[in-house]
Protein backbone atom coordinates (compact mmCIF):
# COMPACT_ATOMS: atom_id res chain seq x y z
CA UNK A 1 0.00 0.00 0.00
CA UNK A 2 2.81 2.43 0.83
CA UNK A 3 4.24 1.88 -2.66
CA UNK A 4 0.90 2.82 -4.24
CA UNK A 5 0.65 5.89 -2.03
CA UNK A 6 4.14 6.92 -2.95
CA UNK A 7 3.31 6.89 -6.65
CA UNK A 8 0.10 8.93 -6.33
CA UNK A 9 -0.48 12.63 -6.45
CA UNK A 10 -1.39 14.14 -3.10
CA UNK A 11 -4.83 15.36 -4.18
CA UNK A 12 -5.65 11.82 -5.29
CA UNK A 13 -4.58 10.47 -1.91
CA UNK A 14 -6.77 12.99 -0.14
CA UNK A 15 -9.76 12.22 -2.32
CA UNK A 16 -9.49 8.46 -2.03
CA UNK A 17 -8.67 8.63 1.65
CA UNK A 18 -11.69 10.76 2.42
CA UNK A 19 -13.96 8.30 0.62
CA UNK A 20 -12.43 5.34 2.45
CA UNK A 21 -13.50 6.85 5.77
CA UNK A 22 -12.77 4.69 8.82
CA UNK A 23 -11.26 2.06 6.51
CA UNK A 24 -8.38 4.37 5.55
CA UNK A 25 -5.14 2.40 6.01
CA UNK A 26 -2.62 3.53 8.62
CA UNK A 27 0.01 4.35 5.95
CA UNK A 28 -2.37 6.70 4.21
CA UNK A 29 -3.32 8.39 7.47
CA UNK A 30 0.37 8.97 8.11
CA UNK A 31 0.88 10.41 4.60
CA UNK A 32 -2.01 12.82 5.11
CA UNK A 33 -0.82 13.92 8.57
CA UNK A 34 -3.99 12.55 10.18
CA UNK A 35 -2.32 10.70 13.04
CA UNK A 36 -4.10 11.69 16.24
CA UNK A 37 -6.86 13.53 14.38
CA UNK A 38 -9.14 10.53 13.77
CA UNK A 39 -9.96 7.41 15.81
CA UNK A 40 -7.09 4.91 15.61
CA UNK A 41 -9.19 1.88 14.68
CA UNK A 42 -8.87 0.79 11.04
CA UNK A 43 -12.04 -0.99 10.01
CA UNK A 44 -12.98 -3.27 7.15
CA UNK A 45 -15.97 -2.66 4.91
CA UNK A 46 -18.14 -5.14 6.79
CA UNK A 47 -18.00 -3.06 9.95
CA UNK A 48 -18.64 0.14 8.02
CA UNK A 49 -21.72 -1.38 6.47
CA UNK A 50 -22.91 -2.77 9.81
CA UNK A 51 -22.70 0.66 11.40
CA UNK A 52 -24.46 2.35 8.49
CA UNK A 53 -27.27 -0.20 8.50
CA UNK A 54 -27.76 0.18 12.26
CA UNK A 55 -27.99 3.95 11.89
CA UNK A 56 -30.45 3.62 9.03
CA UNK A 57 -32.71 1.25 10.96
CA UNK A 58 -32.60 3.47 14.06
CA UNK A 59 -34.57 6.13 12.18
CA UNK A 60 -38.29 5.51 12.27
CA UNK A 61 -39.56 8.00 9.67
CA UNK A 62 -39.15 7.32 5.97
CA UNK A 63 -37.97 10.84 5.22
CA UNK A 64 -35.31 10.62 7.93
CA UNK A 65 -34.03 7.42 6.32
CA UNK A 66 -34.01 9.10 2.92
CA UNK A 67 -31.98 12.01 4.30
CA UNK A 68 -29.49 9.65 5.94
CA UNK A 69 -28.97 7.73 2.69
CA UNK A 70 -28.67 10.90 0.60
CA UNK A 71 -25.97 12.13 2.95
CA UNK A 72 -24.17 8.78 2.84
CA UNK A 73 -24.26 8.78 -0.96
CA UNK A 74 -22.28 12.02 -0.99
CA UNK A 75 -19.84 10.99 1.71
CA UNK A 76 -19.05 7.45 0.57
CA UNK A 77 -20.39 6.17 -2.75
CA UNK A 78 -18.87 2.73 -2.29
CA UNK A 79 -20.46 2.20 1.12
CA UNK A 80 -23.80 3.58 -0.08
CA UNK A 81 -24.12 1.14 -2.95
CA UNK A 82 -22.92 -1.82 -0.90
CA UNK A 83 -25.64 -0.99 1.61
CA UNK A 84 -28.30 -0.62 -1.11
CA UNK A 85 -27.35 -3.79 -2.94
CA UNK A 86 -27.10 -5.94 0.18
CA UNK A 87 -30.45 -4.66 1.53
CA UNK A 88 -32.19 -3.88 -1.75
CA UNK A 89 -35.70 -4.93 -0.77
CA UNK A 90 -35.61 -2.64 2.28
CA UNK A 91 -33.81 0.34 0.77
CA UNK A 92 -35.28 0.59 -2.74
CA UNK A 93 -38.62 1.91 -1.36
CA UNK A 94 -36.64 4.61 0.48
CA UNK A 95 -34.47 5.93 -2.33
CA UNK A 96 -37.37 5.57 -4.75
CA UNK A 97 -41.11 5.04 -4.46
CA UNK A 98 -42.86 5.51 -2.17
CA UNK A 99 -40.53 7.55 0.10
CA UNK A 100 -39.02 9.58 -2.72
CA UNK A 101 -42.45 11.16 -3.16
CA UNK A 102 -42.23 12.59 0.35
CA UNK A 103 -38.69 13.73 -0.37
CA UNK A 104 -39.91 15.58 -3.48
CA UNK A 105 -42.63 17.36 -1.52
CA UNK A 106 -39.99 18.57 0.95
CA UNK A 107 -37.02 18.91 -1.41
CA UNK A 108 -36.49 22.67 -1.19
CA UNK A 109 -36.61 22.45 2.60
CA UNK A 110 -34.12 19.58 3.00
CA UNK A 111 -31.78 20.19 0.03
CA UNK A 112 -29.02 22.07 1.92
CA UNK A 113 -28.82 19.34 4.56
CA UNK A 114 -28.69 16.16 2.45
CA UNK A 115 -25.85 16.95 0.06
CA UNK A 116 -22.62 17.63 2.00
CA UNK A 117 -20.71 17.61 -1.29
CA UNK A 118 -18.27 19.99 -2.86
CA UNK A 119 -19.48 18.84 -6.29
CA UNK A 120 -22.91 19.22 -7.85
CA UNK A 121 -25.49 16.45 -7.56
CA UNK A 122 -26.58 17.20 -11.13
CA UNK A 123 -27.72 20.00 -13.41
CA UNK A 124 -30.36 22.59 -12.51
CA UNK A 125 -31.09 24.35 -15.80
CA UNK A 126 -33.31 27.45 -15.98
CA UNK A 127 -34.74 29.13 -19.07
CA UNK A 128 -32.12 31.84 -18.57
CA UNK A 129 -29.38 29.21 -18.88
CA UNK A 130 -30.56 27.77 -22.17
CA UNK A 131 -28.75 30.20 -24.48
CA UNK A 132 -25.52 29.52 -22.56
CA UNK A 133 -26.09 25.82 -22.10
CA UNK A 134 -22.64 24.79 -23.39
CA UNK A 135 -20.95 26.75 -20.60
CA UNK A 136 -23.35 25.26 -18.03
CA UNK A 137 -22.38 21.76 -19.15
CA UNK A 138 -18.71 22.74 -19.04
CA UNK A 139 -19.19 23.99 -15.47
CA UNK A 140 -20.57 20.60 -14.54
CA UNK A 141 -17.67 18.75 -16.16
CA UNK A 142 -15.14 20.93 -14.37
CA UNK A 143 -16.86 20.39 -11.04
CA UNK A 144 -16.62 16.62 -11.12
CA UNK A 145 -13.79 15.04 -9.16
CA UNK A 146 -13.92 11.94 -11.36
CA UNK A 147 -13.54 13.19 -14.91
CA UNK A 148 -15.74 10.71 -16.74
CA UNK A 149 -18.22 11.73 -19.39
CA UNK A 150 -21.74 10.75 -18.34
CA UNK A 151 -23.21 7.84 -20.29
CA UNK A 152 -26.78 8.20 -19.03
CA UNK A 153 -28.98 11.06 -17.85
CA UNK A 154 -32.46 11.09 -16.36
CA UNK A 155 -34.09 14.42 -17.13
CA UNK A 156 -37.35 15.93 -15.83
CA UNK A 157 -39.03 19.31 -15.66
CA UNK A 158 -40.93 18.35 -12.49
CA UNK A 159 -44.30 19.00 -14.10
CA UNK A 160 -45.91 15.64 -13.29
CA UNK A 161 -44.02 13.94 -10.47
CA UNK A 162 -45.43 10.49 -9.68
CA UNK A 163 -49.07 11.18 -8.82
CA UNK A 164 -48.19 14.36 -6.94
CA UNK A 165 -48.53 16.91 -9.73
CA UNK A 166 -46.39 19.92 -10.62
CA UNK A 167 -43.52 20.08 -8.12
CA UNK A 168 -41.12 22.22 -10.14
CA UNK A 169 -37.49 21.95 -9.09
CA UNK A 170 -38.49 19.66 -6.22
CA UNK A 171 -38.80 16.88 -8.79
CA UNK A 172 -34.99 16.58 -8.88
CA UNK A 173 -35.20 13.80 -6.30
CA UNK A 174 -36.70 11.56 -8.99
CA UNK A 175 -33.74 11.59 -11.45
CA UNK A 176 -31.34 11.16 -8.53
CA UNK A 177 -33.26 8.18 -7.13
CA UNK A 178 -33.78 6.60 -10.52
CA UNK A 179 -30.10 6.75 -11.39
CA UNK A 180 -29.27 5.09 -8.08
CA UNK A 181 -31.48 2.19 -9.17
CA UNK A 182 -29.71 2.04 -12.54
CA UNK A 183 -26.51 1.48 -10.59
CA UNK A 184 -27.76 -0.87 -7.87
CA UNK A 185 -29.99 -3.02 -10.07
CA UNK A 186 -28.06 -3.14 -13.34
CA UNK A 187 -24.50 -2.09 -12.58
CA UNK A 188 -24.11 1.18 -14.46
CA UNK A 189 -21.12 3.19 -13.27
CA UNK A 190 -22.30 5.78 -10.68
CA UNK A 191 -19.56 8.17 -11.79
CA UNK A 192 -21.12 8.28 -15.24
CA UNK A 193 -24.70 9.19 -14.30
CA UNK A 194 -26.17 12.68 -14.63
CA UNK A 195 -29.46 13.82 -13.02
CA UNK A 196 -31.03 16.90 -14.63
CA UNK A 197 -34.00 19.07 -13.76
CA UNK A 198 -35.25 21.70 -16.18
CA UNK A 199 -36.26 24.52 -13.85
CA UNK A 200 -38.63 26.18 -16.28
CA UNK A 201 -41.02 27.39 -13.58
CA UNK A 202 -44.07 25.90 -11.88
CA UNK A 203 -47.79 26.51 -12.08
CA UNK A 204 -48.18 25.49 -8.44
CA UNK A 205 -49.22 28.47 -6.33
CA UNK A 206 -48.04 26.55 -3.28
CA UNK A 207 -44.44 26.62 -4.46
CA UNK A 208 -44.59 30.06 -6.03
CA UNK A 209 -45.58 31.35 -2.59
CA UNK A 210 -43.25 29.16 -0.54
CA UNK A 211 -40.43 31.43 0.75
CA UNK A 212 -38.07 28.43 0.88
CA UNK A 213 -38.79 27.14 -2.63
CA UNK A 214 -35.46 26.89 -4.49
CA UNK A 215 -36.77 27.04 -8.05
CA UNK A 216 -37.76 29.81 -10.41
CA UNK A 217 -40.94 31.54 -9.22
CA UNK A 218 -42.76 31.98 -12.49
CA UNK A 219 -45.47 30.13 -14.44
CA UNK A 220 -44.43 27.47 -16.92
CA UNK A 221 -43.71 28.62 -20.48
CA UNK A 222 -45.98 28.08 -23.49
CA UNK A 223 -45.42 25.04 -25.69
CA UNK A 224 -43.32 26.85 -28.29
CA UNK A 225 -40.92 28.16 -25.64
CA UNK A 226 -40.81 24.79 -23.89
CA UNK A 227 -39.93 22.76 -26.98
CA UNK A 228 -37.41 25.33 -28.20
CA UNK A 229 -35.62 25.45 -24.82
CA UNK A 230 -35.70 21.70 -24.31
CA UNK A 231 -34.40 21.17 -27.83
CA UNK A 232 -31.42 23.43 -27.15
CA UNK A 233 -30.62 21.55 -23.93
CA UNK A 234 -30.83 18.11 -25.56
CA UNK A 235 -28.80 19.18 -28.59
CA UNK A 236 -26.07 20.52 -26.31
CA UNK A 237 -26.03 17.33 -24.26
CA UNK A 238 -25.64 15.15 -27.35
CA UNK A 239 -23.01 17.55 -28.69
CA UNK A 240 -20.98 17.28 -25.48
CA UNK A 241 -21.59 13.56 -24.93
CA UNK A 242 -22.36 11.87 -28.29
CA UNK A 243 -23.03 8.42 -26.78
CA UNK A 244 -25.33 9.71 -24.05
CA UNK A 245 -28.57 7.86 -23.29
CA UNK A 246 -31.38 10.26 -22.31
CA UNK A 247 -34.27 8.96 -20.23
CA UNK A 248 -37.23 11.35 -20.11
CA UNK A 249 -39.00 11.31 -16.75
CA UNK A 250 -42.21 12.77 -15.31
CA UNK A 251 -43.01 15.38 -17.94
CA UNK A 252 -46.63 16.45 -18.37
CA UNK A 253 -48.54 14.02 -20.56
CA UNK A 254 -48.56 16.12 -23.75
CA UNK A 255 -44.90 17.01 -23.42
CA UNK A 256 -43.95 13.41 -22.59
CA UNK A 257 -45.43 12.18 -25.87
CA UNK A 258 -44.20 15.24 -27.75
CA UNK A 259 -40.56 14.87 -26.70
CA UNK A 260 -40.55 11.14 -27.37
CA UNK A 261 -42.03 11.63 -30.85
CA UNK A 262 -39.48 14.36 -31.64
CA UNK A 263 -36.36 12.55 -30.48
CA UNK A 264 -36.85 8.77 -30.50
CA UNK A 265 -35.80 8.28 -34.14
CA UNK A 266 -32.87 10.67 -34.17
CA UNK A 267 -31.14 10.13 -30.81
CA UNK A 268 -30.59 7.53 -28.12
CA UNK A 269 -33.49 8.09 -25.72
CA UNK A 270 -36.63 6.64 -24.20
CA UNK A 271 -39.44 7.64 -21.86
CA UNK A 272 -39.79 5.40 -18.84
CA UNK A 273 -43.30 6.62 -17.95
CA UNK A 274 -44.55 5.59 -21.39
CA UNK A 275 -42.25 2.77 -22.53
CA UNK A 276 -40.87 1.48 -19.23
CA UNK A 277 -44.27 1.29 -17.54
CA UNK A 278 -45.70 -0.41 -20.60
CA UNK A 279 -42.86 -2.91 -20.65
CA UNK A 280 -43.09 -4.00 -17.03
CA UNK A 281 -46.89 -4.23 -17.09
CA UNK A 282 -46.76 -6.22 -20.31
CA UNK A 283 -44.46 -8.73 -18.59
CA UNK A 284 -46.86 -9.03 -15.64
CA UNK A 285 -49.81 -9.30 -18.01
CA UNK A 286 -48.13 -12.14 -19.92
CA UNK A 287 -47.66 -14.01 -16.64
CA UNK A 288 -51.21 -13.22 -15.46
CA UNK A 289 -52.89 -14.35 -18.68
CA UNK A 290 -51.19 -17.73 -18.36
CA UNK A 291 -53.06 -18.23 -15.07
CA UNK A 292 -56.33 -16.34 -15.71
CA UNK A 293 -58.37 -19.02 -17.46
CA UNK A 294 -59.35 -16.69 -20.32
CA UNK A 295 -57.76 -16.77 -23.76
CA UNK A 296 -55.44 -13.77 -24.29
CA UNK A 297 -57.45 -12.57 -27.30
CA UNK A 298 -60.70 -12.83 -25.31
CA UNK A 299 -59.49 -10.50 -22.58
CA UNK A 300 -61.58 -7.33 -22.07
CA UNK A 301 -59.23 -4.77 -20.56
CA UNK A 302 -60.51 -1.64 -18.84
CA UNK A 303 -58.01 1.14 -18.07
CA UNK A 304 -58.78 3.78 -15.45
CA UNK A 305 -56.61 6.81 -16.20
CA UNK A 306 -55.63 7.94 -19.69
CA UNK A 307 -52.39 9.83 -19.14
CA UNK A 308 -49.02 9.08 -20.73
CA UNK A 309 -48.45 5.99 -18.58
CA UNK A 310 -51.89 4.48 -19.17
CA UNK A 311 -51.86 5.02 -22.93
CA UNK A 312 -48.23 3.86 -23.11
CA UNK A 313 -49.05 0.61 -21.32
CA UNK A 314 -52.09 -0.06 -23.49
CA UNK A 315 -50.19 0.54 -26.73
CA UNK A 316 -47.54 -1.97 -25.73
CA UNK A 317 -50.24 -4.51 -24.88
CA UNK A 318 -51.77 -3.92 -28.32
CA UNK A 319 -48.39 -4.53 -29.98
CA UNK A 320 -47.93 -7.70 -27.93
CA UNK A 321 -51.31 -9.17 -28.88
CA UNK A 322 -50.75 -8.33 -32.56
CA UNK A 323 -47.28 -9.87 -32.70
CA UNK A 324 -47.91 -12.86 -30.47
CA UNK A 325 -51.31 -13.93 -31.78
CA UNK A 326 -51.14 -12.66 -35.36
CA UNK A 327 -54.26 -10.50 -35.26
CA UNK A 328 -54.86 -7.10 -36.83
CA UNK A 329 -54.31 -3.79 -35.08
CA UNK A 330 -58.04 -3.08 -35.07
CA UNK A 331 -58.80 -6.47 -33.51
CA UNK A 332 -56.17 -5.92 -30.83
CA UNK A 333 -57.28 -2.35 -30.11
CA UNK A 334 -60.89 -3.52 -29.71
CA UNK A 335 -59.87 -5.36 -26.52
CA UNK A 336 -59.28 -2.04 -24.70
CA UNK A 337 -61.54 0.53 -23.06
CA UNK A 338 -60.50 3.68 -21.17
CA UNK A 339 -62.12 5.73 -18.41
CA UNK A 340 -60.84 9.22 -17.62
CA UNK A 341 -62.19 12.00 -15.41
CA UNK A 342 -65.18 12.45 -17.76
CA UNK A 343 -66.08 8.79 -18.08
CA UNK A 344 -65.57 6.20 -20.78
CA UNK A 345 -63.57 7.59 -23.70
CA UNK A 346 -65.62 7.48 -26.88
CA UNK A 347 -65.38 9.29 -30.18
CA UNK A 348 -68.86 10.78 -29.73
CA UNK A 349 -68.61 11.79 -26.09
CA UNK A 350 -69.03 15.44 -26.99
CA UNK A 351 -65.74 16.88 -25.76
CA UNK A 352 -62.47 17.50 -27.59
CA UNK A 353 -60.17 14.61 -26.77
CA UNK A 354 -56.47 15.16 -26.09
CA UNK A 355 -54.40 13.89 -29.00
CA UNK A 356 -52.98 10.90 -27.14
CA UNK A 357 -56.49 9.70 -26.17
CA UNK A 358 -57.89 9.57 -29.70
CA UNK A 359 -56.26 6.25 -30.56
CA UNK A 360 -58.29 4.32 -27.96
CA UNK A 361 -61.58 6.24 -28.28
CA UNK A 362 -64.42 3.75 -28.85
CA UNK A 363 -66.47 3.98 -32.03
CA UNK A 364 -68.72 0.98 -31.33
CA UNK A 365 -70.68 2.32 -28.36
CA UNK A 366 -73.64 3.69 -30.32
CA UNK A 367 -75.53 6.08 -28.08
CA UNK A 368 -74.13 4.55 -24.89
CA UNK A 369 -72.01 6.83 -22.71
CA UNK A 370 -70.63 5.92 -19.28
CA UNK A 371 -70.00 8.84 -16.96
CA UNK A 372 -67.94 6.97 -14.35
CA UNK A 373 -66.07 3.76 -13.61
CA UNK A 374 -69.06 2.00 -12.10
CA UNK A 375 -71.13 2.47 -15.26
CA UNK A 376 -68.20 1.47 -17.47
CA UNK A 377 -67.71 -1.69 -15.45
CA UNK A 378 -71.27 -2.78 -16.17
CA UNK A 379 -70.98 -1.91 -19.86
CA UNK A 380 -67.55 -3.46 -20.56
CA UNK A 381 -67.71 -6.42 -18.13
CA UNK A 382 -63.90 -6.51 -18.03
CA UNK A 383 -61.66 -9.47 -17.31
CA UNK A 384 -58.82 -7.09 -16.41
CA UNK A 385 -58.89 -3.75 -14.56
CA UNK A 386 -55.79 -1.59 -14.79
CA UNK A 387 -55.44 1.64 -12.82
CA UNK A 388 -53.12 4.53 -13.65
CA UNK A 389 -55.48 7.22 -12.41
CA UNK A 390 -53.58 8.50 -9.34
CA UNK A 391 -56.99 8.43 -7.59
CA UNK A 392 -56.75 6.93 -4.12
CA UNK A 393 -59.22 4.04 -3.64
CA UNK A 394 -60.63 4.40 -7.17
CA UNK A 395 -61.10 0.63 -7.01
CA UNK A 396 -63.57 0.69 -4.12
CA UNK A 397 -64.76 -2.49 -2.45
CA UNK A 398 -67.94 -2.20 -4.53
CA UNK A 399 -65.87 -2.14 -7.74
CA UNK A 400 -63.68 -5.02 -6.57
CA UNK A 401 -66.65 -7.14 -5.52
CA UNK A 402 -68.26 -6.56 -8.89
CA UNK A 403 -65.06 -7.58 -10.70
CA UNK A 404 -65.19 -10.83 -8.74
CA UNK A 405 -68.84 -11.40 -9.68
CA UNK A 406 -68.14 -10.73 -13.37
CA UNK A 407 -65.29 -13.27 -13.43
CA UNK A 408 -66.66 -16.29 -11.61
CA UNK A 409 -65.25 -18.81 -14.10
CA UNK A 410 -61.87 -17.10 -14.39
CA UNK A 411 -59.46 -15.21 -12.18
CA UNK A 412 -59.83 -11.42 -12.36
CA UNK A 413 -56.72 -9.41 -13.25
CA UNK A 414 -56.47 -6.26 -11.12
CA UNK A 415 -53.46 -3.95 -11.47
CA UNK A 416 -53.64 -0.74 -9.33
CA UNK A 417 -50.48 0.86 -10.69
CA UNK A 418 -50.55 4.43 -9.39
CA UNK A 419 -47.93 5.44 -6.85
CA UNK A 420 -47.05 6.41 -4.24
CA UNK A 421 -49.36 4.45 -1.93
CA UNK A 422 -51.42 7.59 -1.23
CA UNK A 423 -52.49 7.49 -4.89
CA UNK A 424 -52.99 3.71 -5.27
CA UNK A 425 -56.40 2.59 -6.57
CA UNK A 426 -56.61 -0.20 -3.96
CA UNK A 427 -54.43 -2.33 -1.68
CA UNK A 428 -53.46 -5.97 -2.02
CA UNK A 429 -55.47 -6.88 1.06
CA UNK A 430 -58.61 -5.26 -0.35
CA UNK A 431 -58.23 -7.03 -3.69
CA UNK A 432 -57.68 -10.39 -1.98
CA UNK A 433 -60.68 -10.05 0.36
CA UNK A 434 -63.09 -8.89 -2.35
CA UNK A 435 -62.18 -11.63 -4.84
CA UNK A 436 -62.11 -14.59 -2.44
CA UNK A 437 -58.31 -14.61 -2.76
CA UNK A 438 -58.49 -15.34 -6.50
CA UNK A 439 -57.11 -12.08 -7.82
CA UNK A 440 -54.11 -11.86 -10.15
CA UNK A 441 -52.61 -8.70 -8.68
CA UNK A 442 -49.80 -6.31 -9.46
CA UNK A 443 -49.32 -2.82 -8.03
CA UNK A 444 -47.14 0.18 -8.74
CA UNK A 445 -46.17 0.60 -5.11
CA UNK A 446 -45.10 -1.99 -2.54
CA UNK A 447 -47.77 -3.60 -0.37
CA UNK A 448 -47.30 -6.02 2.54
CA UNK A 449 -47.89 -9.75 2.29
CA UNK A 450 -51.39 -11.02 3.01
CA UNK A 451 -52.24 -14.02 5.15
CA UNK A 452 -55.44 -15.82 4.17
CA UNK A 453 -57.36 -16.10 7.49
CA UNK A 454 -58.99 -19.43 6.71
CA UNK A 455 -55.82 -21.29 5.72
CA UNK A 456 -52.90 -19.28 7.11
CA UNK A 457 -51.38 -19.23 3.60
CA UNK A 458 -49.17 -16.21 2.96
CA UNK A 459 -49.50 -14.52 -0.44
CA UNK A 460 -46.90 -12.08 -1.74
CA UNK A 461 -48.17 -9.18 -3.90
CA UNK A 462 -46.52 -8.60 -7.24
CA UNK A 463 -45.13 -5.13 -7.72
CA UNK A 464 -45.16 -3.99 -11.34
CA UNK A 465 -42.36 -1.58 -10.66
CA UNK A 466 -40.44 -0.05 -13.55
CA UNK A 467 -37.21 -0.80 -11.71
CA UNK A 468 -37.35 -4.27 -13.30
CA UNK A 469 -36.99 -2.85 -16.81
CA UNK A 470 -35.44 0.63 -17.00
CA UNK A 471 -32.07 -0.42 -15.49
CA UNK A 472 -31.47 -3.19 -18.08
CA UNK A 473 -32.67 -0.94 -20.91
CA UNK A 474 -30.11 1.60 -19.69
CA UNK A 475 -27.29 -0.91 -19.32
CA UNK A 476 -28.04 -2.52 -22.66
CA UNK A 477 -28.07 0.83 -24.45
CA UNK A 478 -24.85 2.07 -22.87
CA UNK A 479 -23.06 -1.20 -23.63
CA UNK A 480 -24.04 -1.92 -27.23
CA UNK A 481 -24.72 1.69 -28.29
CA UNK A 482 -27.74 1.24 -30.56
CA UNK A 483 -28.62 4.06 -32.92
CA UNK A 484 -32.04 4.24 -31.27
CA UNK A 485 -34.28 2.28 -28.90
CA UNK A 486 -37.11 0.56 -30.75
CA UNK A 487 -40.42 -0.76 -29.42
CA UNK A 488 -39.35 -4.29 -30.30
CA UNK A 489 -36.17 -3.97 -28.23
CA UNK A 490 -38.32 -2.99 -25.25
CA UNK A 491 -40.76 -5.78 -26.11
CA UNK A 492 -37.84 -8.24 -25.91
CA UNK A 493 -37.17 -6.97 -22.39
CA UNK A 494 -40.81 -7.63 -21.44
CA UNK A 495 -40.68 -11.19 -22.75
CA UNK A 496 -37.36 -11.82 -21.01
CA UNK A 497 -38.84 -10.54 -17.73
CA UNK A 498 -41.83 -12.89 -18.05
CA UNK A 499 -39.41 -15.71 -18.87
CA UNK A 500 -37.19 -14.96 -15.87
CA UNK A 501 -39.52 -16.42 -13.22
CA UNK A 502 -37.86 -19.42 -11.60
CA UNK A 503 -39.61 -22.72 -10.80
CA UNK A 504 -40.51 -21.72 -7.24
CA UNK A 505 -41.96 -18.37 -8.33
CA UNK A 506 -44.03 -20.05 -11.04
CA UNK A 507 -45.27 -22.68 -8.59
CA UNK A 508 -46.45 -19.91 -6.23
CA UNK A 509 -48.31 -18.22 -9.10
CA UNK A 510 -46.22 -15.06 -8.90
CA UNK A 511 -46.19 -12.56 -11.75
CA UNK A 512 -42.69 -11.12 -11.29
CA UNK A 513 -39.39 -12.43 -9.94
CA UNK A 514 -38.65 -11.78 -6.29
CA UNK A 515 -37.07 -8.38 -5.93
CA UNK A 516 -34.08 -9.94 -4.14
CA UNK A 517 -33.04 -11.39 -7.53
CA UNK A 518 -33.21 -8.09 -9.38
CA UNK A 519 -29.50 -7.90 -10.22
CA UNK A 520 -29.47 -11.32 -11.87
CA UNK A 521 -32.76 -10.57 -13.62
CA UNK A 522 -31.38 -7.24 -14.89
CA UNK A 523 -28.41 -9.04 -16.45
CA UNK A 524 -30.78 -11.40 -18.27
CA UNK A 525 -32.96 -8.57 -19.54
CA UNK A 526 -29.88 -6.67 -20.69
CA UNK A 527 -28.72 -9.71 -22.64
CA UNK A 528 -32.16 -9.96 -24.27
CA UNK A 529 -32.11 -6.24 -25.14
CA UNK A 530 -28.66 -6.46 -26.76
CA UNK A 531 -29.53 -9.66 -28.64
CA UNK A 532 -32.67 -8.06 -30.08
CA UNK A 533 -30.76 -4.89 -31.00
CA UNK A 534 -28.20 -6.95 -32.92
CA UNK A 535 -30.99 -8.86 -34.67
CA UNK A 536 -32.40 -5.53 -35.85
CA UNK A 537 -29.02 -4.34 -37.18
CA UNK A 538 -29.21 -1.47 -34.74
CA UNK A 539 -25.89 -1.76 -32.86
CA UNK A 540 -22.84 0.47 -33.33
CA UNK A 541 -20.45 -1.50 -31.09
CA UNK A 542 -19.05 -4.27 -33.29
CA UNK A 543 -17.95 -6.24 -30.22
CA UNK A 544 -21.58 -7.08 -29.39
CA UNK A 545 -22.47 -7.80 -33.00
CA UNK A 546 -19.68 -10.39 -33.17
CA UNK A 547 -20.66 -12.03 -29.87
CA UNK A 548 -24.39 -12.28 -30.62
CA UNK A 549 -24.00 -13.43 -34.22
CA UNK A 550 -21.57 -16.14 -33.12
CA UNK A 551 -23.90 -17.26 -30.33
CA UNK A 552 -27.47 -17.28 -31.63
CA UNK A 553 -30.01 -18.58 -29.06
CA UNK A 554 -31.85 -21.78 -29.98
CA UNK A 555 -35.42 -21.25 -31.12
CA UNK A 556 -34.82 -17.60 -31.99
CA UNK A 557 -34.79 -15.99 -35.39
CA UNK A 558 -34.16 -12.47 -36.53
CA UNK A 559 -37.81 -11.85 -37.46
CA UNK A 560 -39.47 -12.86 -34.18
CA UNK A 561 -39.16 -11.08 -30.85
CA UNK A 562 -38.32 -13.87 -28.42
CA UNK A 563 -36.54 -12.27 -25.47
CA UNK A 564 -34.00 -15.10 -25.72
CA UNK A 565 -30.21 -14.87 -25.37
CA UNK A 566 -27.24 -17.18 -24.85
CA UNK A 567 -25.07 -17.85 -21.81
CA UNK A 568 -22.14 -16.30 -23.68
CA UNK A 569 -23.92 -12.97 -24.05
CA UNK A 570 -25.20 -13.13 -20.46
CA UNK A 571 -21.70 -13.82 -19.15
CA UNK A 572 -20.30 -10.85 -21.04
CA UNK A 573 -22.99 -8.58 -19.62
CA UNK A 574 -22.36 -9.73 -16.05
CA UNK A 575 -18.63 -9.17 -16.42
CA UNK A 576 -19.24 -5.52 -17.33
CA UNK A 577 -21.69 -4.65 -14.55
CA UNK A 578 -20.20 -2.19 -12.06
CA UNK A 579 -19.99 -3.35 -8.44
CA UNK A 580 -18.79 -1.53 -5.34
CA UNK A 581 -15.44 -2.75 -4.08
CA UNK A 582 -15.75 -5.68 -1.69
CA UNK A 583 -12.54 -5.00 0.25
CA UNK A 584 -10.50 -2.01 1.36
CA UNK A 585 -7.52 -3.14 -0.70
CA UNK A 586 -9.59 -3.48 -3.88
CA UNK A 587 -11.21 -0.10 -3.38
CA UNK A 588 -7.96 1.74 -2.69
CA UNK A 589 -6.19 0.24 -5.68
CA UNK A 590 -9.07 0.81 -8.11
CA UNK A 591 -9.68 4.36 -6.92
CA UNK A 592 -6.05 5.47 -7.10
CA UNK A 593 -5.53 3.71 -10.43
CA UNK A 594 -8.56 5.53 -11.81
CA UNK A 595 -7.20 8.89 -10.66
CA UNK A 596 -3.72 8.18 -12.11
CA UNK A 597 -4.15 5.79 -15.08
CA UNK A 598 -0.86 6.80 -16.72
CA UNK A 599 1.14 5.75 -13.66
CA UNK A 600 0.06 2.10 -13.74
Amino acid sequence: MSEIVGRSRRNSIELVGAKAGTAMPAEMRQALNLRGLVPASVEDFTKQEMRAYQQLMSKSAGLERYEFLANLRCINVNLFFRLVMNHFKEIAPIIYTPTVGEACLNYSHIYPFIYPCHTSVGLFITLNDVDNIDSVIENYCQSMTEHNDPEITVITDGSRILGLGDLGINGMAIPIGKLQLYVAAAGLNPARTLPIVLDFGTDSKKYQNDPLYLGIRQPRPDDETFYDATGKVLSALYRAFPDLLVQFEDFSTDHAFGLLDQWRNKALCFNDDIQGTGSVILAGFISAVEQAGVSPTDQRILFVGAGSAGVGVAKQLVEYVMLEYNISEEQAKAMFWFVDSRGMITANRGDKLATHKVYFARHDNGDTQCSNLEEALEYVKPTALIGLSTIYKAFSEKILNRMNELNQTARPIIFPLSNPESKAECTFEEAMRCTNNRVLFASGTAFPEYTIPETGEVRVPAQGNNMYVFPPIGLGATLCKPTRITDTMIYAVSKALANSLDKKERARGELYPRIERIRDVAARLTAAFITQAVHEGNVRDQHWVDIVEANMPEGANTKAVSGLFTKRVLGEVKALMWEPASSVEQYMFEAITFENPDEF
